[in-house]
Protein backbone atom coordinates (compact mmCIF):
# COMPACT_ATOMS: atom_id res chain seq x y z
CA UNK A 1 0.00 0.00 0.00
CA UNK A 2 1.47 3.29 -1.06
CA UNK A 3 0.79 6.42 1.00
CA UNK A 4 1.52 10.08 -0.86
CA UNK A 5 2.63 13.21 1.39
CA UNK A 6 -0.68 14.81 0.96
CA UNK A 7 -2.54 11.81 2.62
CA UNK A 8 -0.61 12.08 5.33
CA UNK A 9 -0.31 15.69 6.35
CA UNK A 10 -4.39 15.50 5.65
CA UNK A 11 -4.04 12.60 8.49
CA UNK A 12 -1.57 14.42 10.67
CA UNK A 13 -3.24 17.99 10.31
CA UNK A 14 -6.57 15.99 11.78
CA UNK A 15 -5.08 14.01 14.49
CA UNK A 16 -3.35 17.14 16.02
CA UNK A 17 -6.54 18.55 15.79
CA UNK A 18 -5.43 21.37 13.34
CA UNK A 19 -7.72 20.73 10.32
CA UNK A 20 -10.08 22.93 12.18
CA UNK A 21 -10.40 24.24 15.68
CA UNK A 22 -13.00 22.56 18.47
CA UNK A 23 -14.80 23.57 21.59
CA UNK A 24 -13.02 24.64 24.14
CA UNK A 25 -14.87 21.24 26.49
CA UNK A 26 -12.31 19.37 24.34
CA UNK A 27 -9.71 21.19 26.11
CA UNK A 28 -8.37 17.70 27.55
CA UNK A 29 -8.61 15.75 24.20
CA UNK A 30 -6.65 18.49 23.00
CA UNK A 31 -4.15 18.42 25.34
CA UNK A 32 -4.11 14.51 25.68
CA UNK A 33 -3.06 13.86 21.74
CA UNK A 34 0.17 13.52 22.23
CA UNK A 35 1.07 15.50 24.95
CA UNK A 36 2.56 19.31 24.90
CA UNK A 37 6.05 20.30 25.23
CA UNK A 38 6.33 23.65 27.28
CA UNK A 39 9.75 24.31 26.43
CA UNK A 40 10.31 27.39 26.32
CA UNK A 41 7.70 28.56 28.43
CA UNK A 42 4.37 29.10 27.48
CA UNK A 43 4.37 27.22 23.89
CA UNK A 44 2.16 24.89 25.16
CA UNK A 45 -0.92 27.71 25.47
CA UNK A 46 -0.02 28.78 22.02
CA UNK A 47 -0.14 24.93 20.99
CA UNK A 48 -4.14 25.28 22.44
CA UNK A 49 -4.68 28.53 21.13
CA UNK A 50 -4.15 27.08 17.51
CA UNK A 51 -6.48 24.33 18.62
CA UNK A 52 -9.37 25.47 20.28
CA UNK A 53 -12.05 27.90 20.40
CA UNK A 54 -12.47 30.80 22.49
CA UNK A 55 -9.58 29.87 24.14
CA UNK A 56 -7.83 31.88 26.83
CA UNK A 57 -4.75 32.13 29.31
CA UNK A 58 -7.37 32.37 32.36
CA UNK A 59 -9.10 29.06 31.30
CA UNK A 60 -5.88 27.24 30.30
CA UNK A 61 -4.25 28.22 33.62
CA UNK A 62 -7.23 27.53 35.63
CA UNK A 63 -7.37 24.38 34.26
CA UNK A 64 -3.50 23.37 35.05
CA UNK A 65 -3.06 25.22 38.36
CA UNK A 66 -6.73 25.31 40.18
CA UNK A 67 -8.81 22.44 38.63
CA UNK A 68 -5.69 19.96 37.82
CA UNK A 69 -7.00 18.65 35.34
CA UNK A 70 -4.17 19.31 33.36
CA UNK A 71 -0.74 18.46 34.87
CA UNK A 72 2.98 19.47 33.63
CA UNK A 73 5.97 17.10 34.46
CA UNK A 74 8.99 16.11 32.61
CA UNK A 75 8.33 13.60 30.09
CA UNK A 76 9.45 12.67 26.78
CA UNK A 77 12.91 13.82 25.78
CA UNK A 78 13.16 14.85 29.26
CA UNK A 79 11.35 17.54 27.78
CA UNK A 80 8.08 19.73 30.39
CA UNK A 81 5.23 18.39 28.89
CA UNK A 82 1.69 19.38 29.69
CA UNK A 83 -1.13 16.77 29.41
CA UNK A 84 -4.23 15.38 30.97
CA UNK A 85 -3.45 14.73 34.75
CA UNK A 86 -5.63 11.36 34.52
CA UNK A 87 -3.40 10.46 31.60
CA UNK A 88 -0.61 10.55 33.84
CA UNK A 89 0.58 6.65 33.58
CA UNK A 90 0.93 6.48 30.30
CA UNK A 91 2.89 10.33 29.44
CA UNK A 92 5.21 8.90 32.28
CA UNK A 93 5.48 5.32 33.82
CA UNK A 94 6.39 3.97 30.03
CA UNK A 95 9.44 6.24 30.40
CA UNK A 96 10.58 4.35 32.68
CA UNK A 97 13.88 1.97 31.87
CA UNK A 98 14.18 -1.15 32.57
CA UNK A 99 18.09 -3.42 33.28
CA UNK A 100 19.79 -2.16 30.34
CA UNK A 101 18.03 0.00 28.55
CA UNK A 102 20.18 3.51 29.81
CA UNK A 103 21.14 5.70 28.66
CA UNK A 104 18.61 8.46 27.52
CA UNK A 105 19.27 11.58 25.77
CA UNK A 106 18.72 13.86 28.89
CA UNK A 107 21.49 11.53 31.10
CA UNK A 108 23.91 10.88 29.11
CA UNK A 109 26.15 14.13 30.21
CA UNK A 110 26.31 12.60 33.91
CA UNK A 111 29.32 10.58 33.17
CA UNK A 112 31.65 13.32 34.38
CA UNK A 113 30.01 13.83 37.55
CA UNK A 114 29.48 9.70 38.11
CA UNK A 115 33.24 9.61 37.30
CA UNK A 116 34.86 12.00 39.29
CA UNK A 117 31.79 10.95 42.54
CA UNK A 118 32.99 7.13 41.69
CA UNK A 119 29.63 6.42 42.04
CA UNK A 120 26.93 4.25 39.40
CA UNK A 121 23.85 6.24 38.12
CA UNK A 122 21.82 3.34 39.98
CA UNK A 123 23.34 4.18 43.63
CA UNK A 124 23.07 8.14 42.74
CA UNK A 125 19.73 7.47 41.34
CA UNK A 126 17.93 5.10 44.26
CA UNK A 127 19.57 7.66 46.71
CA UNK A 128 17.67 10.67 45.37
CA UNK A 129 14.43 8.64 45.44
CA UNK A 130 15.07 8.40 49.55
CA UNK A 131 15.48 12.14 49.38
CA UNK A 132 13.18 13.33 47.17
CA UNK A 133 10.44 12.68 49.61
CA UNK A 134 11.04 15.88 50.63
CA UNK A 135 8.85 17.19 48.15
CA UNK A 136 5.63 15.28 49.49
CA UNK A 137 5.03 18.00 51.93
CA UNK A 138 7.72 20.97 50.11
CA UNK A 139 7.53 23.02 47.32
CA UNK A 140 10.42 24.77 46.01
CA UNK A 141 10.63 27.98 43.78
CA UNK A 142 13.52 28.06 41.04
CA UNK A 143 15.15 24.47 39.30
CA UNK A 144 18.40 25.99 40.66
CA UNK A 145 17.17 25.74 44.20
CA UNK A 146 15.65 22.81 44.01
CA UNK A 147 19.09 20.60 42.61
CA UNK A 148 20.97 22.01 45.23
CA UNK A 149 18.42 21.42 48.08
CA UNK A 150 17.78 18.13 46.96
CA UNK A 151 21.46 17.69 46.87
CA UNK A 152 22.04 18.62 50.01
CA UNK A 153 19.75 16.13 51.11
CA UNK A 154 21.32 13.32 49.54
CA UNK A 155 24.56 14.28 50.71
CA UNK A 156 23.62 14.13 54.46
CA UNK A 157 23.53 10.31 53.92
CA UNK A 158 26.94 9.64 51.84
CA UNK A 159 29.75 8.00 53.24
CA UNK A 160 32.35 10.50 54.77
CA UNK A 161 34.58 9.98 51.56
CA UNK A 162 32.04 11.19 49.59
CA UNK A 163 30.72 13.99 51.04
CA UNK A 164 33.82 16.31 49.63
CA UNK A 165 33.80 15.06 46.51
CA UNK A 166 29.69 15.41 46.01
CA UNK A 167 30.48 19.19 47.59
CA UNK A 168 32.75 20.20 44.97
CA UNK A 169 32.13 22.96 42.41
CA UNK A 170 30.49 21.53 39.51
CA UNK A 171 32.24 20.87 36.10
CA UNK A 172 29.01 21.93 34.49
CA UNK A 173 27.59 25.50 34.34
CA UNK A 174 28.63 27.57 36.90
CA UNK A 175 30.73 26.06 39.88
CA UNK A 176 30.16 29.36 41.95
CA UNK A 177 26.72 28.12 42.17
CA UNK A 178 26.29 24.60 41.69
CA UNK A 179 27.91 21.40 43.28
CA UNK A 180 28.81 18.71 41.00
CA UNK A 181 25.63 16.77 43.82
CA UNK A 182 23.57 19.06 42.51
CA UNK A 183 24.48 18.59 38.53
CA UNK A 184 24.21 14.62 39.09
CA UNK A 185 20.23 15.84 40.74
CA UNK A 186 20.07 17.66 37.66
CA UNK A 187 20.21 15.02 35.49
CA UNK A 188 18.40 12.42 37.43
CA UNK A 189 15.28 14.36 38.23
CA UNK A 190 13.93 13.49 35.04
CA UNK A 191 13.89 9.51 35.68
CA UNK A 192 12.60 10.56 38.72
CA UNK A 193 9.50 12.53 37.19
CA UNK A 194 9.01 9.11 35.00
CA UNK A 195 8.07 7.66 38.29
CA UNK A 196 5.78 10.64 39.70
CA UNK A 197 8.26 11.97 42.54
CA UNK A 198 8.66 15.35 41.45
CA UNK A 199 6.02 17.88 39.18
CA UNK A 200 5.98 21.61 38.27
CA UNK A 201 3.59 23.24 40.04
CA UNK A 202 2.18 27.11 39.59
CA UNK A 203 4.89 29.23 38.14
CA UNK A 204 5.58 32.35 40.11
CA UNK A 205 6.96 35.20 37.75
CA UNK A 206 9.27 33.61 35.78
CA UNK A 207 10.03 31.37 38.17
CA UNK A 208 8.64 27.56 37.99
CA UNK A 209 8.01 25.98 41.52
CA UNK A 210 8.44 22.09 41.76
CA UNK A 211 6.75 19.69 44.31
CA UNK A 212 5.78 15.77 44.06
CA UNK A 213 2.47 14.37 42.10
CA UNK A 214 1.15 13.37 45.74
CA UNK A 215 1.31 16.84 47.36
CA UNK A 216 0.30 18.83 43.85
CA UNK A 217 -2.86 16.84 43.31
CA UNK A 218 -3.25 15.21 46.43
CA UNK A 219 -3.34 11.53 45.48
CA UNK A 220 -0.86 8.98 43.59
CA UNK A 221 -1.36 8.72 39.91
CA UNK A 222 -3.73 5.91 38.90
CA UNK A 223 -2.76 2.99 37.27
CA UNK A 224 -3.89 2.41 33.70
CA UNK A 225 -3.84 -0.86 32.41
CA UNK A 226 -1.70 -1.04 28.86
CA UNK A 227 -0.36 2.26 29.57
CA UNK A 228 2.49 1.17 27.25
CA UNK A 229 0.72 0.59 24.38
CA UNK A 230 -1.47 3.64 25.05
CA UNK A 231 1.12 5.62 24.41
CA UNK A 232 2.54 4.10 21.65
CA UNK A 233 -0.55 4.27 19.51
CA UNK A 234 -0.18 7.56 20.40
CA UNK A 235 2.51 8.35 18.85
CA UNK A 236 1.55 6.07 15.73
CA UNK A 237 -1.94 8.56 15.24
CA UNK A 238 0.27 11.54 15.37
CA UNK A 239 3.05 10.95 13.42
CA UNK A 240 2.00 8.32 11.74
CA UNK A 241 3.35 6.01 8.93
CA UNK A 242 6.62 6.23 11.13
CA UNK A 243 9.15 3.48 12.93
CA UNK A 244 10.34 2.58 15.37
CA UNK A 245 13.49 4.39 15.40
CA UNK A 246 11.18 8.27 14.69
CA UNK A 247 9.86 6.80 18.00
CA UNK A 248 12.72 6.60 19.59
CA UNK A 249 13.52 9.81 18.67
CA UNK A 250 10.75 11.50 19.79
CA UNK A 251 10.81 10.15 23.37
CA UNK A 252 14.56 10.26 23.82
CA UNK A 253 15.09 6.93 24.88
CA UNK A 254 17.36 3.84 23.69
CA UNK A 255 16.44 1.94 20.92
CA UNK A 256 16.11 -1.06 22.75
CA UNK A 257 13.50 0.53 25.02
CA UNK A 258 12.17 1.97 22.18
CA UNK A 259 12.04 -1.91 20.39
CA UNK A 260 10.47 -3.27 23.83
CA UNK A 261 7.36 -0.22 23.73
CA UNK A 262 6.90 -0.89 20.35
CA UNK A 263 6.77 -4.54 20.31
CA UNK A 264 3.66 -4.30 22.38
CA UNK A 265 1.34 -3.23 19.53
CA UNK A 266 3.30 -4.45 16.64
CA UNK A 267 0.53 -7.38 15.77
CA UNK A 268 -1.82 -3.92 15.31
CA UNK A 269 0.58 -2.52 13.11
CA UNK A 270 -0.20 -1.89 9.04
CA UNK A 271 3.00 -1.88 6.60
CA UNK A 272 3.18 0.51 4.07
CA UNK A 273 5.19 2.47 1.37
CA UNK A 274 6.40 6.14 1.67
CA UNK A 275 8.62 8.15 -0.80
CA UNK A 276 9.80 4.15 -1.00
CA UNK A 277 10.27 3.65 2.25
CA UNK A 278 8.32 1.01 4.78
CA UNK A 279 6.66 2.78 7.23
CA UNK A 280 4.14 1.64 9.64
CA UNK A 281 0.75 2.61 11.24
CA UNK A 282 -2.13 1.26 12.87
CA UNK A 283 -4.48 -0.66 11.23
CA UNK A 284 -7.31 0.31 12.61
CA UNK A 285 -6.59 3.90 11.03
CA UNK A 286 -6.13 2.63 7.44
CA UNK A 287 -9.68 4.59 6.53
CA UNK A 288 -8.75 7.53 8.87
CA UNK A 289 -6.01 8.05 6.64
CA UNK A 290 -7.67 7.68 3.44
CA UNK A 291 -10.97 9.63 3.89
CA UNK A 292 -8.69 12.16 5.68
CA UNK A 293 -9.15 16.00 4.25
CA UNK A 294 -8.08 19.27 4.72
CA UNK A 295 -8.84 23.15 3.86
CA UNK A 296 -5.63 23.19 1.58
CA UNK A 297 -5.92 27.17 1.80
CA UNK A 298 -6.50 27.59 5.72
CA UNK A 299 -3.55 29.00 7.32
CA UNK A 300 -2.05 29.08 10.57
CA UNK A 301 0.36 30.55 12.48
CA UNK A 302 1.98 27.50 14.36
CA UNK A 303 4.06 28.84 17.68
CA UNK A 304 7.73 27.21 18.29
CA UNK A 305 6.96 23.36 19.21
CA UNK A 306 4.14 22.73 18.44
CA UNK A 307 3.72 18.91 18.77
CA UNK A 308 2.57 18.83 14.96
CA UNK A 309 6.68 20.32 14.39
CA UNK A 310 7.66 17.18 16.43
CA UNK A 311 8.48 14.64 13.45
CA UNK A 312 11.98 13.25 12.10
CA UNK A 313 10.17 12.63 8.74
CA UNK A 314 10.24 16.62 8.01
CA UNK A 315 10.39 16.59 4.25
CA UNK A 316 6.73 15.24 4.89
CA UNK A 317 5.48 19.45 5.34
CA UNK A 318 8.71 21.01 4.10
CA UNK A 319 9.69 19.41 0.92
CA UNK A 320 13.05 21.86 0.71
CA UNK A 321 15.61 20.12 2.96
CA UNK A 322 17.57 23.58 2.57
CA UNK A 323 14.80 25.32 5.01
CA UNK A 324 14.97 22.60 7.37
CA UNK A 325 17.78 24.74 9.03
CA UNK A 326 15.42 27.55 9.49
CA UNK A 327 12.93 25.64 11.05
CA UNK A 328 14.41 23.00 13.96
CA UNK A 329 17.51 24.93 15.44
CA UNK A 330 19.51 23.94 18.15
CA UNK A 331 18.44 27.06 19.79
CA UNK A 332 15.78 29.58 19.52
CA UNK A 333 13.09 27.76 16.83
CA UNK A 334 10.83 30.23 14.92
CA UNK A 335 6.92 29.67 14.69
CA UNK A 336 5.96 28.23 11.20
CA UNK A 337 3.34 29.65 8.69
CA UNK A 338 1.05 26.90 7.50
CA UNK A 339 -0.87 26.29 4.69
CA UNK A 340 -2.54 22.86 3.76
CA UNK A 341 -0.45 21.26 6.37
CA UNK A 342 2.58 22.34 4.52
CA UNK A 343 5.20 25.42 5.93
CA UNK A 344 5.30 28.28 3.70
CA UNK A 345 7.30 30.14 5.81
CA UNK A 346 8.49 31.28 9.60
CA UNK A 347 7.50 34.10 11.76
CA UNK A 348 8.73 35.47 15.00
CA UNK A 349 7.61 38.20 17.58
CA UNK A 350 9.10 40.54 20.07
CA UNK A 351 7.70 41.75 23.38
CA UNK A 352 7.60 45.41 23.54
CA UNK A 353 6.39 46.62 27.37
CA UNK A 354 2.90 45.51 26.34
CA UNK A 355 2.73 45.49 22.35
CA UNK A 356 4.45 42.78 19.88
CA UNK A 357 6.22 43.15 17.00
CA UNK A 358 5.61 40.50 14.36
CA UNK A 359 7.78 39.36 11.54
CA UNK A 360 6.66 36.99 8.96
CA UNK A 361 9.22 35.58 6.52
CA UNK A 362 7.54 33.97 3.49
CA UNK A 363 8.97 31.34 0.93
CA UNK A 364 6.57 31.67 -1.89
CA UNK A 365 3.94 34.60 -2.54
CA UNK A 366 0.92 34.75 -0.98
CA UNK A 367 -2.17 36.51 -2.31
CA UNK A 368 -3.74 39.92 -0.48
CA UNK A 369 -6.43 38.01 0.66
CA UNK A 370 -3.71 35.79 2.68
CA UNK A 371 -1.37 38.93 2.94
CA UNK A 372 -4.65 39.85 5.39
CA UNK A 373 -5.50 36.82 6.82
CA UNK A 374 -1.60 36.49 8.42
CA UNK A 375 -2.64 39.88 10.02
CA UNK A 376 -5.59 38.90 11.34
CA UNK A 377 -4.40 35.59 12.57
CA UNK A 378 -1.17 37.63 14.34
CA UNK A 379 -3.97 40.29 15.60
CA UNK A 380 -5.91 37.37 17.45
CA UNK A 381 -2.77 35.34 18.65
CA UNK A 382 -1.78 39.09 20.27
CA UNK A 383 -4.82 39.19 21.95
CA UNK A 384 -4.87 35.69 22.99
CA UNK A 385 -1.64 37.27 25.20
CA UNK A 386 -3.74 40.25 26.25
CA UNK A 387 -1.18 42.42 24.46
CA UNK A 388 -1.38 44.98 20.98
CA UNK A 389 -0.24 44.64 17.90
CA UNK A 390 2.75 47.52 17.18
CA UNK A 391 4.03 46.28 13.72
CA UNK A 392 3.54 43.36 11.46
CA UNK A 393 6.32 43.14 8.73
CA UNK A 394 5.49 40.50 5.79
CA UNK A 395 8.95 40.01 4.21
CA UNK A 396 9.57 37.51 0.90
CA UNK A 397 12.57 35.41 -0.01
Amino acid sequence: MKIEAKQIRNYRLCAHGLDKKRPMGELLEAAGACGLQNSPPGVWEAALFNRLNGCTLTALHHALYSQKTLLQAWSFRGVPVVFPTEQSDIFLTPLVAQQGETPWIYTRGITGALDYLQMSFDDVLERLKKAIVYLDVHTIKSKELLDQTLADIVQKDLPKSKQALWCAPSMYGNPQKQTVGGAAVSFLLRPCSFSSLVVFGQRQGVSPTFTSYKNWVGHLPKTIPGANQKLVRKFLRCYGPTTVDCFASWLGCSPKQARRLWGTVEKELLAVQVEGKTRYLLAAEKERLQLAQSDDERLLLLAPHDPYLDLKDRTIILENAALHKEVWKYVANPGVVLKGGQIIGRWKNKKLKEELDFSIQMWEGALPAEQAQLKQLAEEYAAFRLLRVKNIQIKYA
